[in-house]
């Protein structure tokens, strides 16, 4: 009898977890049939984290999976995956890509992400706000960028890249070779520290500097990775594990930065044309933006946002630039010499109308940023039902929208022979005949990136400073063929840039 009881209870036991497999089977099939049940082409999920497990287990970069997933599915329109169990959809049509960013932009201001403030107080930045507190933010923060303020800054920018100047001597003659993204880092960190913050750091030659430690800390931090990921996959997760993925390291550097060079030039009436003095007019008339509550914290993110995308996106572009033109002397001997006749225009100076009249320097510029986009995907997310223009497919308030600039911008079909670095491709005729959604570094529309014309500047200027008189060359150390690196949530290459740099004769 005491037998039959327990075969009795084994087999309840058994039917009892099958019924809960088949359940969670049940959930996870039917989640993952959204885009099927709607005709809607994709790749197939795997359960819990959808189409990111390549990413999750770092066996793919996201720039991997985001030019795989284009390159199968670039003959449709549109074709949605899965984050996390939430359905996404990624818009291939260059017409409805500029439906998105620009013509029906009202109803995709957003860029879909959540914001924990108690957790993360530096998220509330410009990038990642929501659309009511970005908007008027936005207005009041643009002036900064105008070619005007550009212009008072340069002369700080310059200062730095002479810095560099010294620097790229001590490298050229120790003979070694050096990780270029990794110099070109520690030059738009000098930047950003004296365009945004108004504090000379000098990271090029101090090894300890700590502006420097904390750009290195937010992109390799655990609990910041940690932070993304749950954003991305489980926002749900942020909540619970919240205060054991709190950066207060990070958070409390950049804070008391920002408050601290307040109080001060408020006592000394000090007066800067940088990004704290225009935080400074904001919280002195709160009244420009009498919709939002102007706090010390996120007066501080603007500025930390400011340094992310200043020395980060700056030096990645560089570092790709230097790694391609190491590859392509010719490109690089004709570039010096474009640098070489501005400088000798104006007796070995640097002005800010030299920028824009080097149009080789552009067309270097702009073939990087086609190749290696820093972002490569934008995103947005629908503020209201939304049906597409000429199509059958709508989609519901909340659903987020990817923009796959990485696929785009090596499509064979737009680009020929997309691995090719080719700066003739941006001749003003090739330009004018291709699609404007068809390069996209920095967004296009209203919420495009607010600081592209700084990025152009600083960029181009270390460019020039690096190669006026200095070679970049591959050495053993050079990772050839491009690998991205699987840990970075920016297109990175593997190993860093590392190449020789020798000195050349004036």
């Amino acid at each position: 009898m005491l037998k039959t009881i327990m075969n009795m209870d084994y087999y309840q036991l058994f039917f009892a977890i099958g019924a809960v497999v088949l359940a969670i089977y049940y959930y996870y099939t039917s989640i993952y049939n959204y885009w099927k049940n709607r005709g809607i082409p994709g790749p197939i999920p795997g359960p819990f984290l959808g189409n990111f497990w390549n990413v999750i287990t770092r066996k793919y970069a996201t720039a991997t999976l985001v030019k795989n997933w284009y390159n199968e599915f670039k003959h449709e329109p549109v074709f949605g995956i899965y984050e996390g169990t939430k359905p996404l959809l990624v818009i291939n049509d260059l017409e409805l890509v500029k439906d998105v960013l620009i013509r029906d932009f009202s109803f995709f201001m957003d860029r879909g992400f959540q914001v924990f403030e108690k957790i993360e107080p530096l998220a509330q930045h410009l990038f990642l706000l929501e659309s009511e507190r970005w908007r008027p933010l936005r207005s009041k923060l643009s002036p900064i960028f105008t070619s005007g303020k550009l212009k008072e800054m340069f002369p700080l920018v310059l200062e730095c890249a002479g810095n560099l100047e010294k620097f790229l001597d001590k490298v050229a003659d120790s003979g070694e070779p050096v990780d270029c993204r990794e110099m070109s880092a520690k030059f738009t960190t000098d930047v950003i520290g004296s365009c945004a913050f108004g504090i000379s750091m000098n990271a090029l030659e101090d090894e300890d500097s700590e502006f420097r430690r904390m750009g290195r800390q937010i992109f390799t931090d655990f609990k910041v990775l940690a932070r993304i990921v749950c954003r991305q996959l489980a926002p749900s997760l942020i909540k619970v594990f919240g205060r054991w993925l709190q950066s207060t390291e990070i958070d409390n550097f950049f804070i008391g930065i920002v408050h601290d060079t307040m109080e001060y030039r408020e006592k000394n009436n000090v007066r800067r044309p940088d990004m704290i003095n225009m935080l400074m007019e904001l919280k002195n008339h709160p009244d420009k933006v009498n919709s939002i509550e102007l706090t010390d914290t996120l007066l501080a993110a603007q500025a930390f946002v400011f340094f992310i995308a200043g020395f980060e996106t700056s030096s990645s572009t560089m570092g790709h630039a230097l790694y391609e033109l190491a590859q392509n002397q010719d490109v690089q001997d004709k570039l010096r010499q474009e640098i070489r006749d501005t400088y000798k225009k104006n007796g070995g100076t640097l002005t800010y109308a030299d920028i824009k009249e080097m149009k080789y320097l552009d067309k270097v510029f702009k073939e990087t940023l086609r190749k290696y986009p820093i972002l490569t995907m934008l995103t947005r997310r629908a503020m209201e039902n939304y049906t597409f223009k000429g199509t059958k497919i709508t989609i519901p308030k909340g659903m987020k929208i990817w923009v796959p600039v990485y696929g785009i911008q090596t499509d064979p079909d737009i680009y020929p022979e997309p691995e090719k670095f080719d700066p003739e491709r941006f001749e003003d005729d090739a330009v004018a005949a291709r699609h404007p959604m068809s390069f996209l570094p920095f967004g296009d529309g209203p919420r495009n990136c607010i600081g592209a014309r700084f990025a152009h500047i600083q960029s181009k200027i270390g460019l020039s400073t690096i190669l006026r008189n200095h070679k970049v060359d591959v050495c053993e150390k050079t990772t050839i063929p491009y690998e991205p690196d699987e840990r970075a949530f920016l297109l990175t290459l593997k190993g860093g840039v590392n190449l020789k740099i020798t000195k050349v004769q004036s």
